[in-house]
């Protein structure tokens, strides 16, 4: 079920891979299992209750669902949401093909991103999985300059934040398209993650160099980006000199209709 602020109703609308890691937050039963894309380093994760054997995944790539579908079959998970933290340029989402290989997989994105989904979250929902009480819950974080739709979730029993594109490890996304905004996105990281305590384990959506986790401390000191004053931020930003994404004119439209095109 999906638990929303203020009382809100829900809003719907009508292949090279690695397995990196699994960790396990023995407090609550819950678990979450970081996968990797190489041609494009995205993360996957897909993350679970013990007890209710239900789960979910965030950033599904659509070249790796039939890994991804493996591993929650041989765990014995039920799959219930497809989350993306944001409409991708550099890959399509996977949610479109899982919610065919699982009809009860429902997609998930953020209000302000347009998309199509069956779920739009807005800042302060929470997804929760299991049971209220004891099951696994994140806190919808609305984290927008790399988008203007991006979402951070964080698990607080878990101790772990899901950055998404927002922050990296050591870095950020970038801000030049889709209507992203660099001084946005340092009020997104400074007000809505870096004040997670610091032993929070961040998941990124993609790392270049062969790293998988840091922490909220680790990135408060050592994020050379993010620990420039906002202006030096902002014009460090405007002088990069980033390649044209080679998926984003295929990627976009297709993750604005979750991941599904028609046969050409």
């Amino acid at each position: 079920m999906f638990i929303h602020s203020l009382s809100r109703c829900l809003r719907t609308s009508s292949n090279s891979c690695l397995s990196i890691e699994i960790k396990r937050a023995l407090s609550n039963g819950s678990f979450v299992r970081q996968l990797f894309e190489q041609t494009t380093s995205t993360y996957t994760y897909i993350i679970g209750d013990e007890k209710s054997r239900n789960a979910l995944i965030i950033d599904p790539v659509i070249t790796t669902v039939a890994r991804d579908v493996q591993i929650i079959k041989q765990l014995g998970l039920h799959l219930r949401y497809a989350i993306n933290t944001h409409v991708h340029a550099d890959h399509i989402t996977g949610s479109g093909r899982l919610k065919t290989l699982i009809p009860e997989c429902r997609s998930v994105i953020s209000k302000s991103s347009g998309a199509k989904a069956d779920i739009y979250i807005e800042n302060g929902d929470e997804i929760v999985i299991g049971d209220k009480n004891q099951g696994l819950i994140l806190e919808c974080r609305s984290t927008p300059g790399h988008t203007n739709g991006c979402m951070s979730f964080v698990w607080h029993k878990g101790s772990s934040v899901f950055t998404g594109d927002c922050l990296l490890i050591r870095g950020c996304g970038r801000t030049d398209f889709q209507k992203g905004s660099a001084d946005t996105l340092y009020t997104s990281i400074h007000q809505h993650i870096f004040t997670l305590p610091d032993h929070f384990t961040v998941y990124p959506g993609h790392d270049y160099t062969g790293q998988t986790t840091s922490t909220v401390g680790e990135e408060k000191r050592h994020n050379t980006r993010l620990t420039k004053s906002r202006q030096d931020f902002t014009q460090f930003m405007k002088e990069l000199k980033l390649s044209y994404p080679l998926q984003i004119d295929k990627a976009v439209p297709a993750n604005m209709i979750c991941g599904v095109l028609p046969e050409s």
